[in-house]
């Protein structure tokens, strides 16, 4: 039996959960989001959100634990959120926003102009002798992931020198260059 699926969710105080026609929606103080689930149960019992299979097929067991964790996710969002952090290595690399728009120095002739997604708030922060760090927040966790590996995806740390946009407290794996 799937040992994620079987733990259940405790609610927090201040977020709501209904489950009604297949979908789990879920409501906090830093918003609202829905997850649409098939093949396995989802029951509220006690303050804790259970989810159940009929059977042990190979299926329902794979979405078992899948559909604990996704809820699990949506409900850490909503109540908490979510934060990751972006660190650009090399020289010239820079980052700002005005609003939703993030805009990158990055090497390249132009710079990068990206549009946030309204539900991740976006931050730069720029101290003098340190590496620009953009950090993301959101309550949908799955969202800010996309939206993090996209902007990581512009400038990969390359593995000589480790310039590049890569996650912080993220370690690289780094190679020795020529030897002559």
């Amino acid at each position: 039996m799937s040992r994620i699926g079987k733990s259940p969710i405790a609610i927090p105080s201040g977020v709501t959960v209904d489950v009604a026609n297949g979908v789990v929606t879920v409501k906090g103080k830093n918003g609202q989001l829905a997850q649409e689930f098939a093949d396995i149960d989802v029951k509220i019992e006690d303050g804790q959100v259970v989810v159940e299979r009929s059977t042990d097929d190979k299926d329902q067991r794979s979405k078992h634990g899948l559909y604990r964790a996704l809820i699990n996710n949506m409900i850490t969002g909503v109540s908490t959120g979510f934060t990751k952090e972006l660190e650009l290595v090399g020289v010239g690399y820079r980052a700002s926003n005005a609003g939703q728009k993030l805009d990158l120095a990055l090497g390249f002739s132009h710079n990068i102009v990206m549009d946030i997604a309204p539900e991740v708030k976006v931050e730069t922060i720029s101290e003098k002798g340190k590496n620009p760090i953009i950090k993301l927040t959101s309550h949908d966790k799955q969202l800010l992931g996309a939206v993090a590996a996209k902007i990581r995806g512009f400038r990969r740390p390359e593995p000589y020198k480790g310039k590049g946009i890569k996650f912080v407290g993220e370690v690289l794996r780094r190679k020795a260059g020529k030897s002559a």
